[in-house]
């Protein structure tokens, strides 16, 4: 009788919460419910239970119809005040196997208000993955997520397994609805920059934190993060610089993860302040749009009762004068056909009053359309515009990203600034080496596709040598540049050439390292198609007497 009474206790105690598989793949709630960046608040139910009974307790874990093979189980056992989870999975293919933006596993609590609660990463092999954590909410749902990095805030919607409960699981078990919110999963892959893989490296050689961090990174980034949290990505961006250091530097798989998960982290702590930010000017700028909308309304509301009583107290004034000839009339008989004349002067001034109102507030109407016309005019205008920068930053963009991949490119003010090292070029002469050659092939085949693309072709050189030679060197190598992309079909009129010498070095001169990097070719591509219509320059170079004097050397020439 013991048994059945604290059975039947349990029951009244414990929750639980029913989903089966094929319902995450459900509808999300629009309206007012949409809230966040790429976010949507989406209704599911799943199955939770009320851990705060001490003891240890079984559930299963199953996987949904995104990776229906996968199995296991956690084991919860509740101590005072908190909840250990010890969890067991096999059968996960890679998590990259939804595309490159994806990395981790994630296991999630999913309390009875919806709230997501990230218990930790389960790190995949051979596919198998556990994870032994504690954790202060004690009821919950687990579901496993795949996602970008570990250190996310918010589950993604590519559910792959959650857990099910067991006959001798400890409980009872209610259905309640969950509302809680889903990333989708293409905002980290179709609508931010792509991952292509020399860049990112996906493969078994580089350690998982790195790969996430770079993730976490790019993620952030998109979610315009350097804007609107400059100083926390600035942080993260620096841990990701020295955990990739790290790793050149091959100082071991326990420094490399713990800066880099250091660096998933802030990256999410950027990506979530940004968005709220973002939200929170988006707000500040219809409510001061609300108060000019206002204050256009009264004041036109102003302006039309003024010319209305203006007009009123015109037509009683005309009444005045009638009603005064009528008087005038009555007591001079003499006068009694003047005083009709007047009496019809001033029936004939009302009307005019009255055509002439009439006439006011049809001009007033036609006023208020054209007004309206001329907003909605000004609001195509502005789309328009919008989407014609929109286009040309996806142009921008997409350049960068094309010649990133032939040589290291990097954007401006000026323009995207492509950078050929001097070792494409024989030392101390402007002939092209073969490889030179192909890679200017290749600049010259991305640049053909943009007709109204500008390029500025700047020689560099460091201070080894007089200086009359590196003048006449930095110039006899932007004109052999530039001759090449001519044989290449780049048109001649849109290429410029200068010859700077030794005048713009970027690092100093005081190391070979320094001298290696000043020794340069510059492209300086811009265009109105790419959002900067820069014309070439026409500045010629440097006269002797204007060029800073260099020093005196044995060295041979570059």
């Amino acid at each position: 009788m013991d048994f059945k009474r604290r059975a039947f206790a349990m029951v009244l105690i414990f929750t639980a919460f029913t989903l089966s598989a094929s319902a995450w793949q459900g509808e999300g709630v629009s309206g007012d419910q949409t809230s966040g960046y790429h976010m949507k608040v989406v209704s599911r139910s799943t199955q939770a239970v009320d851990y705060r009974r001490r003891g240890a307790t079984r559930v299963d874990i199953k996987g949904t119809d995104l990776m229906p093979a996968v199995t296991g189980e956690a084991k919860v056992e509740s101590k005072s005040g908190r909840v250990e989870v010890d969890t067991n999975v096999k059968n996960l293919r890679p998590a990259n196997s939804f595309g490159l933006a994806y990395l981790a596993y994630v296991l999630w609590a999913i309390t009875p208000e919806g709230r997501p609660d990230n218990l930790g990463e389960l790190i995949e092999k051979d596919g198998k993955a556990s994870l032994h954590v504690t954790s202060d909410v004690q009821a919950f749902a687990l579901i496993v997520t795949a996602e970008p990095y570990f250190a996310v805030t918010q589950p993604s919607d590519l559910v792959v397994a959650q857990n099910e409960i067991r006959k001798d699981t400890l409980g009872g078990i209610e259905p309640v609805n969950v509302n809680f919110e889903m990333l989708p999963h293409d905002l980290y892959s179709a609508q931010v920059a792509p991952i292509p893989d020399p860049i990112y490296g996906v493969n078994n050689k580089i350690p998982l934190d790195l790969l996430e961090a770079r993730n976490a990174m790019r993620v952030a980034k998109d979610s315009k993060a350097d804007h609107y949290a400059t100083a926390t990505y600035d942080r993260a961006q620096k841990l990701l610089d020295r955990a990739e250091d790290y790793y050149r530097r091959k100082q071991g798989l326990g420094p490399i993860g713990t800066v880099a998960r250091a660096a998933s982290q802030t990256a999410e702590e950027a990506r979530v302040m940004s968005l709220k930010r973002q939200q929170e000017e988006a707000a500040d700028q219809e409510r001061q749009a609300a108060a000019q909308r206002t204050s256009d309304a009264q004041a036109q509301a102003k302006e039309q009762h003024r010319q209305a009583e203006e007009q009123r107290k015109a037509a009683e004034q005309s009444k005045a004068q009638a009603e005064e000839a009528q008087s005038r009339a009555q007591t001079e008989a003499q006068q009694r056909q003047q005083a009709e004349e007047q009496q019809r002067a001033a029936e004939q001034a009302r009307s005019a009053a009255d055509q002439a109102r009439q006439q006011a507030e049809l001009a007033t109407q036609q006023a208020n359309q054209q007004a309206q016309q001329a907003e909605l005019a000004r609001q195509q205008a502005d789309q328009a515009r919008q989407q014609s920068e929109n286009e040309k930053l996806q142009m921008r963009t997409r350049l960068l990203q094309q010649l990133n991949q032939v040589l290291q490119t990097k954007d401006s003010a000026r323009g995207l600034i492509v950078s050929m090292p001097d070792v494409l070029f024989d030392t101390g002469k402007a002939d092209l080496k073969p490889v030179a050659r192909e890679r200017l092939a290749k600049v010259a085949g991305i640049l053909l596709a943009y007709p109204d693309i500008r390029v500025e072709i700047d020689g560099h050189t460091d201070n080894t040598g007089t200086l009359a030679f590196n003048q006449k060197l930095s110039e006899q190598r932007a004109e052999s540049v530039r001759s090449y992309l001519g044989q290449q079909g780049v048109a001649q009129s849109s290429m410029n050439t200068q010859g700077f010498g030794p005048s713009q070095p970027v690092t100093s001169n005081d190391t070979v390292a320094g001298r290696r990097q000043n020794r340069r070719v510059e492209l300086i591509v811009s265009g109105e198609s790419i959002g900067g219509a820069h014309a070439l320059s026409t500045n010629p170079a440097p006269s002797d007497d204007q060029r800073p004097a260099s020093v005196p050397t044995s060295a041979p020439p570059q």
